[in-house]
Parts: structure tokens; C-alpha cells; sequence
């Protein structure tokens, strides 16, 4: 039996949540789904440039469940961009989000 998902700490949701291939109608596209905390995990290591040890202190998880979050998220983006998939980026795989602080959310 696997162990429960603990909460991680996202900042926010992002202002655009849809990407797809320009000039190919949506309903001729396969759609794939990027988690919040994927989104999180590529904004803080990707766009921020933070160690992954630091983004694991940030979303409130370690470094192991970092990597493996970061890595799912990379392979994703990638399977979107080379085989022109629309990319759709969405809640948590678990249904309870909970606000935390007044900036930070807190996905399942």
C-alpha cells in the first residue's frame, strides 16, 4: 500500500493554463495534464534556478519526491513540444486544495 500524499506548497496558479500548437484545431489535439505541483516544481527550478534540495524546502516536500515530481513534469512538457500535444495545466491528482498563508496554496 503506498504512502499517503503529503501537501505541498504552491505559489498560486498560473495567469494561463493552456498551451497547444498554433493552427491545429483543439479537437484534432491530444491533451496532456500538468499538475499545480508540476507546474510549481518546473517554475521553481527551471524559471528560479533553485537547487532542487531548495525547491523541495519550498513546496514543503523532500528532495527525493522533488526530483521525481520534476522529472514527470520535464517529460510532460517534452511529450507535449516534440509531438505537438496541447498542454493543460490543472489542479492537484487529489481534490482537496487548501489556501495557505495569503499567497501560497497548499495542493494534495
Amino acid at each position: 500500500m503506498p504512502r499517503p500524499i503529503k501537501c505541498r506548497r504552491v505559489c498560486g496558479t498560473p495567469e494561463t493554463d493552456y498551451f497547444k500548437p498554433r493552427g491545429i484545431p483543439l479537437s484534432d489535439l491530444q491533451e496532456i495534464g500538468l499538475t499545480l505541483d508540476e507546474f510549481e516544481a518546473i517554475r521553481l527550478a527551471d524559471l528560479e534556478g533553485l537547487y532542487q534540495e531548495d525547491a523541495a524546502k519550498k513546496m514543503d516536500i523532500s528532495r527525493q519526491t522533488f526530483g521525481n515530481i520534476i522529472a514527470t513534469a520535464h517529460k510532460k512538457i517534452a511529450d507535449a513540444i516534440v509531438n505537438g500535444k496541447a498542454l493543460k495545466i490543472s489542479g492537484s491528482q487529489n481534490p482537496g486544495e487548501k489556501k495557505h498563508d495569503q499567497d501560497r496554496q497548499q495542493v494534495m
